[in-house]
């Protein structure tokens, strides 16, 4: 069904295995993952109702797994839906490799493999580039060199990391990315051995899955109070998959002990708040969806969503967000268009769209 035309910054793009990325790697590193056997580190620590949290439709039918055809999601997805680009975020756990080296080189094929095989395949497709949360020197390096393709527009963060983002261990990343001119998405996923509530190991997957904002949470107050935005102030930061109907509660959590204990932050010269709506946006996938439908319109206001939202439709998970249902009919047409296609436009900064 066609719809209006649609930005969507959040898609999924995966491996069949380890050995997709043989190509792009050193014969060093093929003949090390042939002989070992090695596989990628999974990405949830938890089982999931169906393989990749994928639709059940999503199974290309000439084989492979869900997100590994650019032919079929171009049909199933662009084409579909009138999307005039795609930001495809590629879940591969290169950051749960524990050997440095490897790792480093996994993450450069994984970009290499989405440069020849996606962004090659069809010109709406754009990419986030994957980087190695544990060595942000070599990280830094690979956004500087990937980013020379400008349909890369975006570096990929998963949220549950080893340490917050804000620290300074992570900032050349955030430095290559502003150098760069592109910004930091932070995705839902990740995990490092940390457990992934604030309380502990949960049981189930809907407890993981319901409490991920605890991780968006931490990474958020860490970006801000450590001062992130004051040191490189181009930062622009995407909060994808996480939800947003908590940050208005957080904004003003974090103005109220602000007012009491900014003599811990003396580089934060205005109020949390201000900071979050200037440097921030965040995906409307997954969406809160309150009994009242009008309810949503409050925390667009709260948000300022004239900016501050970008349509996903989180291609291709279960809770895959059709671009003619995600939007409550509630929301006036002139913010509509705005979530849909013109935030994101600006947000990413598109030529020729």
């Amino acid at each position: 069904m066609k719809t209006q035309a649609v930005i969507d910054a959040d898609a999924h793009n995966y491996i069949n295995s380890i050995a997709d990325l043989l190509p792009y790697m050193s014969e060093r590193w093929q003949t090390y993952i042939r002989s070992s056997g090695m596989q990628m580190p999974p990405v949830s620590h938890l089982p999931k109702l169906y393989e990749l949290a994928a639709r059940r439709d999503a199974w290309p039918p000439g084989g492979g797994k869900p997100g590994s055809d650019p032919d079929f999601m171009r049909e199933q997805l662009l084409d579909a839906w009138n999307i005039d680009a795609a930001v495809l975020n590629p879940l591969v756990g290169v950051s749960g490799i524990r050997n440095l080296d490897l790792a480093n080189a996994a993450m450069r094929a994984v970009n290499e493999w989405v440069e020849a095989v996606w962004l090659s395949a069809d010109e709406r497709w754009h990419a986030s580039i994957t980087v190695n949360a544990y060595d942000a020197e070599a990280s830094a390096a690979e956004v500087r060199r990937a980013a020379q393709n400008r349909r890369f527009n975006q570096v990929l963060l998963l949220v549950r990391s080893h340490a917050p983002y804000g620290r300074r261990e992570f900032r050349p990343i955030f430095e290559a990315a502003a150098d760069m001119d592109i910004p930091v998405g932070i995705h839902f996923g990740g995990g490092t051995g940390n457990p992934i509530t604030a309380a502990g190991w949960p049981s189930y997957y809907i407890e993981d899955h319901t409490g991920m904002t605890q991780a968006f949470e931490a990474q958020l107050i860490s970006l801000v109070c450590e001062g992130v935005f004051q040191s490189i102030p181009s930062t622009r930061v995407c909060l994808i998959e996480g939800g947003f109907a908590w940050l208005p509660a957080l904004m003003w959590r974090l103005d109220k002990n602000y007012r009491g204990l900014r003599s811990e932050v003396p580089w934060l010269t205005e109020f949390p708040s201000e900071i979050i709506r200037r440097h921030f946006a965040a995906t409307t996938q997954p969406m809160e969806e309150p009994e009242d439908p009008a309810y949503l319109l409050d925390i667009f206001k709260m948000l300022d969503c004239d900016q501050f939202l970008l349509f996903a439709t989180d291609y291709p998970h279960w809770d895959f967000d059709a671009p003619d249902k995600a939007i409550p009919s509630v929301v006036p047409d002139d913010l509509r268009q705005k979530i849909m296609r013109g935030n994101a436009l600006k947000f990413y900064e598109f030529q020729n769209l």
